[in-house]
Order: C-alpha cells, then sequence, then structure tokens
C-alpha cells in the first residue's frame, strides 16, 4: 500500500475556537456550535463566505447539518461536506484527516471543522451508544447483545479491557489514579476546565465509589457541554493569514477487527490506533521519542493507558508504569492532557484536545505552556475502539 507522504504538513490549522464548557445550558446544539465556529473563522482572519468545505464529525449530531452552517454563516458555494459520526470519539482527528484530503487535492480551500457536546443537558453517552440511529457501528451490538445483560453503558464494556490489561500485565489501580490526577492537576490551569477549582489526591481516587470493576467514578470522563471548532486551510494559503499555522505532519484513522464487537476479538487490547500510529508516524517522518505532548482520548483511564501504548510512547503492557510517578504532567517527560482533558476539562468529543494541541504549538498556554513545544500527537477513541491520530507541529 503507498504511503501518504504527499500529505506532509501540506495543510494547516489556522483558526481555533471554543465556548465556555459547562453543566448546564440555555443553548442550543446549533447556537454552541456556530459561537464556535465564528470564533474559529475570526481567529484564522478570514471572511466566512471563504469556507467552501464543512466537516461534520457527528453529522447533524456536531451541532447542525452542512445546511445550517451554510444559512447561518452565509457560506453560497460548499465544495465539500461529510460526516464521521460511525467513528465515535474518534471521529474529530479523523475529521482533520478528511479536511487534509479535501484540501490537499484541491477540492477545496477552507475547511470547518465544528463539534457541539451536551452530553450534560440533551442525551447521555450511555443512551447515544446504544442506538443505532445515531450511526456508530457498535450500538446494535450494545441493543441486541449486552443491553440484555445489564451492559449499556461505555464504563462497562470498556471496563473489560482494563481488567484484561490488569490482568495479563499487572496493571495496577495506583497506576489508573496516576492518570486521573495528572489530568486534574492540569485542569487547575486552565481557565475554562470544568474541574479548574476541584484538586484531587490519588488517595481521593482510591476512595471514590465504585461505577464498574475496575472503574470508580473518577477513572470515568465528566458529562458536560459545549462546542469547539477548527479552520484548516492550506499551507500555501495559511502564509498569509493572521494566525500562526500548525501543519498537519501526519493524519490517519484506524479500526478494530471486528469492529462492533470486543469480546469475539482475538485480542481485544488490539485497537484502531495499533494499526494508524504507525502510518501516522510513516507520513510524518519522525517517531514517538521526537513527541514533546501528546493529547490523548481519555474516555476512561484505562482506555488512555492503551493509547498511550498504541501511540508507540511505550511497549504493550508497560503503560501502567509508565503513567508513575509524574512522567505524564507538566515537567515530566511526556506531559499528557495539559488542558486537563476528557476527565477535567471538559467533554467535547476530542475537539477540544485538537484546541489544546494548537495552542500549545502557538506557545500560548500560558501556566500549563511545554516548555519549547515543537511538536504534539492527538488521539482519537471511539465506538468499540476505532482510532485516529493526528501529529502536529509548530
Amino acid at each position: 500500500m503507498p504511503e501518504q507522504h504527499y500529505l506532509r504538513e501540506q495543510t494547516c490549522i489556522v483558526g481555533i475556537g471554543e465556548t465556555a464548557y459547562t453543566r448546564g445550558t440555555p443553548k442550543s446544539a446549533l447556537e454552541l456550535a456556530l459561537e464556535a465556529a465564528m470564533s474559529a473563522i475570526e481567529d484564522a482572519g478570514i471572511a466566512p463566505e471563504a469556507i467552501d468545505a464543512v466537516i461534520l464529525p457527528g453529522g447533524a449530531g456536531s451541532g447542525g447539518t452542512a445546511g445550517d452552517f451554510c444559512a447561518n454563516l452565509g457560506l453560497q458555494d460548499l465544495h465539500y461536506t461529510t460526516s464521521l459520526q460511525e467513528m465515535g470519539g474518534a471521529m474529530c482527528v479523523s475529521a482533520v484527516e478528511s479536511a487534509a484530503v479535501a484540501l490537499a487535492s484541491g477540492i477545496a480551500h477552507y475547511a470547518l471543522i465544528p463539534m457541539c457536546s451536551r452530553f450534560y443537558s440533551g442525551r447521555k453517552a450511555r443512551q447515544v451508544t446504544s442506538d443505532p440511529g445515531t450511526g456508530l457501528q457498535s450500538a446494535e451490538t450494545i441493543r441486541d447483545y449486552y443491553a440484555p445483560f445489564g451492559v449499556a453503558a461505555p464504563p462497562q464494556h470498556y471496563a473489560w479491557m482494563a481488567q484484561r490489561h490488569m490482568q495479563l500485565y499487572g496493571t495496577t489501580h495506583e497506576q489508573l489514579g496516576a492518570v486521573v490526577v495528572a489530568m486534574r492537576k492540569h485542569a487547575q490551569l486552565h481557565p475554562n476546565a470544568l474541574m479548574k477549582r476541584a484538586p484531587i489526591t490519588l488517595e481521593d481516587y482510591l476512595s471514590s465509589r465504585w461505577v464498574s470493576y475496575p472503574y470508580r467514578l473518577l477513572d470515568c470522563c465528566l458529562e458536560t457541554d459545549g462546542a469547539a471548532a477548527l479552520l484548516m486551510t492550506t499551507a500555501e494559503r495559511a502564509k498569509d493569514l493572521r494566525s500562526k499555522p500548525v501543519y498537519v505532519m501526519g493524519v490517519t484513522s484506524g479500526h478494530p477487527f471486528p469492529p462492533h464487537d470486543i469480546p469475539n476479538r482475538p485480542d481485544i487490547l488490539k485497537i484502531g490506533l495499533d494499526f494508524c500510529a504507525p502510518r501516522a508516524y510513516a507520513m510524518a517522518g519522525v517517531t514517538p521519542s521526537d513527541i514533546d505532548f501528546a493529547e490523548i482520548y481519555d474516555c476512561f483511564t484505562g482506555q488512555a493507558i492503551l493509547q498511550i501504548e498504541a501511540a508507540g510512547f511505550c511497549k504493550k503492557g508497560e503503560g501502567g508504569p509508565f503513567v508513575e510517578n509524574g512522567r505524564i504532567e507538566l515537567g515530566g517527560a511526556l506531559p499528557i492532557n495539559t488542558h486537563g482533558g476528557l476527565l477535567s476539562q471538559a467533554h467535547n468529543t476530542g475537539m477540544n484536545h485538537l484546541v489544546e494541541a494548537v495552542v500549545q504549538l502557538r506557545h500560548d498556554a500560558g501556566a500549563r505552556q511545554v516548555q519549547d513545544a515543537e511538536l504534539g500527537v492527538v488521539t482519537g477513541w471511539g465506538g468499540h475502539g476505532h482510532g485516529s491520530i493526528a501529529i502536529v507541529r509548530r
């Protein structure tokens, strides 16, 4: 299979926008998504009507349809639109991949990627993931084969993977807790983090209530409301824009097999990121040891550790020891989720991870800035282990 090296550094993220993250909002999903989109457009310094591609990570569930964005932003000549909702939480990074292809091929000139998640005020994740009407590949499996046995919520079926990792490799509760504590420390430094005034210790983590063994309450991501958006264009056009561009060096997506079901896999710890991460590094021409920070899709602590391994930052089975002793905290060898992640900033389906990577590479992160950050990784995780990864540089 030919490598897609031709996409390396051909496109850039030139605009970012983000609303406040809250628990409860009087605004509709479309209002929030448009607010974030306008912020991204203003950040890029382009006229809204220049946008000719709208990539919807979650289809209409991103906050509105492509038609809604056309009508409200005055996009009179849309060249390209697509939806990635089948990818679940991997969809935002996959949307960057779609935008890169559309822009580098000349199909479009400016691509808007909006994403609104209303997991607090709208339908909860446990309702969405078991509803085939959402388009999620795993939804029918959950409804027809897991739910009759009382397994319908994500922490339940994701817990199988965490438990397997603990049995095979000796991963401990304290190591899961190290992920939580790191994310919460970083959230204290972010003005738009929901948990910015709620520090925790490892003892707090270990005393939090069980949800589904081995997951406690604090192993689970937040349920929040809010939106974010990206504006992308080609590297050539980015030279004339207002904000410092962040270059997409490599971006790929991958899928576990079979994608719909976890227990019938030969290895339930082999995830989509295992397939796509090597292709992303080859595309980017860098190795994991070159990376300065990572924004890892932390829906649950065990899934974050699986992705740290699959992204190549340590060997399989070594993710538990890897997160110990402050290694993933600011000042550590590989700061992870410098915004607080889904566990402590907000759950915007990973779009907030992409925004944070851009902020870090612009060196605009203030107290949470990774010193001299030049290269970052962002991962996505969705459904029953779909994966995506973007390698971006300053």
